[in-house]
């Protein structure tokens, strides 16, 4: 049997897969204090213990790894530490994903663990892509460059819409949750990505600014404090920053009862991916496919006809030419155990 653990800031999802790869049992617990993360990860964990299943190898879902990693790898002492260096720059993440794997070595000793990364589908980003307009002396020394998130999900739905139609050249896939992101894919190639170095670029995200002017970052840093900046750009910001909600589904709720605030923040949320779409149908030239996934992006109809809406460049060009749009539901811990499935234990 395969564990996959996948780890986020508020949440723990697991499941266990047998030999082919069909989901046996599975789990979810919200975690609404970090602090209480630990102890929830621990009484899943048992869960699994006390179950008749023999786990031979156990996956993880691993946000950033940077220049060090960019592809599945066997977890060692030392992965783990060169991981912990890594913790900074996806705060919201890393840490919880570093948190799951040192669990469950003191939970099922030496059974080999393996990260997947969720920026291997971007590692072959055009160099036009992932460029930053920086000097060059500062990109080699602190390796600045798009590197992408998500990307565990969006290759997943791309295969998936696949099987759907495999003429599908150029395919749009937008994955909408507590983060959001966009990326465009060209003849099975990422080319495109709205994320960035960190998890922090691109969309408008539920608790996250996305794109913005860095004076306002530079000004915050000065005024109140890197730490205070860093904590309100992560926490603070985003659909949350705007209306004081930091989940969609009470967003939604307040905008019925007449929240101007709320509608406000949906509205900006929708703009901002109204935006990376136009600017990602120029760059691939047209779009075949349109894919919505995440717990937003594939659960809310509303929020799809709200981005669509309007959208000309979705309409009819000539005959057979109007981009599809579907929704497909992203199983991030099935991509993760395909992944690990062959590699040597």
């Amino acid at each position: 049997m395969i564990l996959i653990l996948n780890c986020g800031s508020q949440s723990i999802k697991w499941k266990v897969f047998d030999a082919k790869l069909k989901a046996v049992k599975e789990g979810r617990r919200e975690v609404l204090d970090s602090k209480d993360f630990e102890k929830i990860l621990e009484e899943e964990l048992n869960k699994i213990v006390k179950s008749d299943f023999t786990i031979s190898k156990i996956g993880h879902r691993v946000v950033h790894g940077k220049n060090l990693f960019c592809e599945p790898i066997k977890i060692t002492d030392d992965v783990v530490k060169k991981l912990e260096l890594l913790n900074y720059l996806a705060p919201l993440h890393n840490p919880f994903n570093v948190l799951g794997i040192k669990t469950c070595q003191n939970v099922f000793g030496d059974i080999s663990q393996f990260a997947v990364f969720d920026t291997e589908f971007f590692r072959d980003l055009p160099e036009v892509a992932y460029t930053y307009a920086l000097s060059e002396k500062i990109v080699q020394e602190f390796g600045y460059r798009k590197y992408g998130f998500h990307g565990i999900s969006h290759e997943y739905v791309f295969k998936k819409t696949l099987e759907k139609n495999k003429k599908y050249k150029k395919v749009i896939t937008v994955h909408l949750g507590g983060g959001a992101s966009i990326t465009a894919i060209k003849n099975g190639r990422a080319v495109d990505t709205s994320m960035g170095f960190t998890p922090m670029q691109g969309l408008v995200m539920m608790t996250r600014a996305g794109d913005m002017d860095f004076g306002i970052v530079l000004e915050m840093a000065q005024k109140i404090g890197l730490e205070k900046t860093n904590e309100i750009l992560n926490k603070e910001s985003g659909v949350k920053g705007i209306c004081g909600e930091g989940d969609m589904l009470r967003v939604l709720e307040k905008i019925k009862s007449g929240d101007k605030k709320s509608k406000l923040a949906l509205d900006v949320f929708v703009y901002s991916i109204k935006k990376y779409i136009g600017s990602y149908f120029a760059i691939l030239g047209g779009c075949d496919v349109l894919v919505f996934t995440g717990s937003i992006g594939s659960g809310s109809a509303k929020i799809r006809n709200m981005v669509c809406k309007n959208l000309d460049i979705l309409t009819p060009r000539g005959p057979g030419k109007k981009t599809k749009v579907l929704a497909i539901e992203t199983d991030e811990e099935l991509a993760i155990a395909q992944k690990i499935k062959n590699i040597k234990s």
